[in-house]
């Protein structure tokens, strides 16, 4: 059968279910996913040369990553010609360019190392998310930043934050889009901690003075992200979800963000967006694919993806409250198709959870026909979802996964194994 033809039957299957495959896909081509840098150079930034520090790993060695920022934005193009969707671009500090100018450090990150980001990001039509890099940097002293008992330290990363507070609305006053500003560090001890308040309670406060940076909380959403462990800090992490979570709550203008390798490998973040969206108008997430811990795999179209999806779909205006970006970092594969298979996999799971018949699923569970309800969440896993996704793919002018891989092996012979 034809690949329109296949599409047609595809649409009247749906159909029977009450589902719109048009408005699925119109739906989707304006929900913003933003695409992280750092999976094209391993994390490194362009801020120094030496080692991942602080809770930071990236494990492989496959030829061709990014060195300069050009081969980086050239990088990023390359993926964005291989995908469908709406795209947002998202950056770490670490990643200012210093072209032609005097190198400063972190605390004194200013617009114009930027300028170069902003005019790749118009030129593809797409708005920034920002994060703070708290980490690979000398001044991460014995594993703190924010919390830690050394003033001098603290202030460092007080100015970072505050710096990258007033680059992120330079973002938001150059594209015309809001950006996300996200906190993060990895603080923590390795083995049991005799102070656990302490350290929180520096945090809160260091959080609290960059904050106190004026910023429009309409073009700046700045939000706090937790974690439960990380390598070298295996028994305590400052930033934890409880601490997070209420940091977000009782503070104006912040946000929670959840990545889904965050959390204790039996926690799903599915189960969590509700709830937030209960108390927050907005919340943040950042989706990667965890494999017994945080290890960052390049996210998949797996359980887990279309249920974060799915609960993003079907909460009450949940697509216009929740901020998608993809977080993961695999050095073992060619990085072109990590970022590709994880953007489109997002993309997938969103076309998935908007070929769903949400309302009578509810419908059913709200009846107590729980007998039914099983019958049709399964019954929707063998409908022609496949035949709908290659219609937006062609809609959006992008290869299909079938073809894609010759493209990105061309890439490879005449780009990237050129770097090595």
């Amino acid at each position: 059968m034809e690949k329109k033809n296949r599409y047609e039957s595809a649409e009247k299957i749906y159909k029977e279910f009450g589902i719109d495959t048009e408005k699925a896909m119109s739906i989707l081509a304006e929900i913003p996913v933003s695409l992280h840098c750092w999976q094209g150079d391993d994390v490194k930034g362009f801020d120094q040369d030496g080692p991942l520090t602080g809770g930071i790993q990236t494990t492989g060695n496959y030829p061709g990553a990014a060195r300069t920022y050009t081969e980086l934005m050239n990088d990023i193009e390359e993926v964005i010609s291989l995908v469908p969707g709406k795209k947002k671009l998202n950056l770490h500090a670490s990643y200012a360019i210093f072209d032609g100018m005097e190198r400063v450090d972190r605390d004194r990150l200013e617009k114009v190392h930027f300028k170069k980001w902003v005019d790749f990001a118009k030129k593809h039509g797409m708005g920034i998310d920002f994060n703070p890099t708290f980490f690979s940097h000398e001044k991460v002293k014995d594993g703190l930043t924010l919390s830690s008992p050394d003033k001098d330290i603290r202030d460092f990363w007080i100015e970072h934050g505050k710096a990258c507070i007033r680059i992120a609305e330079y973002f938001a006053d150059e594209t015309g889009i809001p950006c996300v500003m996200n906190i993060w560090t990895g603080d923590g001890y390795k083995d049991i901690p005799g102070d656990r308040l302490g350290p929180r309670e520096r945090y809160k406060d260091s959080i609290e003075q960059i904050i106190s940076e004026p910023h429009d909380t309409t073009k700046v959403k700045v939000c706090v992200e937790s974690k439960v462990f990380g390598i070298g800090v295996e028994s305590y992490t400052t930033g934890s979800g409880e601490f997070t979570l209420l940091f977000a709550a009782t503070h104006e203008g912040v946000i929670p963000l959840m990545d889904n390798g965050h959390y204790h490998p039996t926690e799903m973040v599915s189960d969590k967006i509700s709830s937030l969206l209960l108390y927050f108008d907005e919340i943040a997430l950042h989706i990667t694919r965890p494999v017994r811990w945080d290890s960052d795999h390049v996210v998949i179209f797996d359980d887990e993806t279309r249920e974060i999806a799915k609960e993003i779909v079907r909460c009450r205006n949940g697509l216009g409250r929740v901020n998608i970006a993809l977080d993961f970092f695999d050095a073992s594969i060619n990085r072109i198709s990590a970022w590709a298979v994880g953007f489109n996999s997002v993309e997938k799971a969103l076309l998935y959870a908007l070929l769903t018949p949400h309302e009578e699923i509810k419908r059913l569970q709200e009846a107590g026909d729980f007998t039914r309800l099983l019958m049709m969440q399964e019954e929707m896993k063998t409908l022609p979802f496949g035949d709908v996704w290659e219609e937006y793919l062609e809609r959006n002018g992008v290869p299909s996964g079938r073809t894609w891989a010759e493209e990105i092996e061309r890439y490879e012979k005449e780009v990237l194994m050129k770097r090595v």
